[in-house]
């Protein structure tokens, strides 16, 4: 009987690009999945309130300063034009929220007429952030 020697030992090679394959697929998973909140862009004095509760899945800010100014997406727009710009940010990433950071001394008009403005945009559950 003859007996097979072998005079070379082959190395063992793992092949990594299945691994590296299954690795990047999930990291575009989660960047495509991944919630942006659009930020008003400026830092209000909000009102205090005793029963205030927290929003958990709004993404969309406006802000509302003491002179009247709107921002929305961390730049200044006009009252007018708000429902476009909620429009295309729903258009993004759509939600069931939108939060309202109106200053404390903010004219009651200003606020009412960017809440008209939000539902013209198509929606309906608005929030008035205050420090709890």
């Amino acid at each position: 009987m003859a007996r097979k020697v072998r005079t070379e030992e082959e190395d063992a090679q793992i092949d990594m690009t299945p691994m590296l394959d299954v690795v990047f697929i999930m990291l575009i998973f989660f960047i495509v999945t991944t919630v942006f909140v659009k930020e008003a862009g400026i830092e209000v004095n909000k009102p205090d309130a005793d029963q205030a509760t927290m929003r958990k899945n709004a993404n969309i800010f406006v802000a509302i300063t003491d002179d009247g100014s709107v921002w929305l997406d961390k730049r200044e727009v006009s009252v007018d034009s708000v429902r476009a710009n909620i429009e295309r940010l729903l258009t993004e990433q759509p939600t069931d929220y939108v939060i309202i950071q109106a200053d404390v001394k903010a004219k009651h008009g200003t606020v009412v007429k960017v809440m008209d403005q939000i539902k013209a945009a198509g929606v309906d559950r608005i929030s008035v952030a205050a420090r709890g």
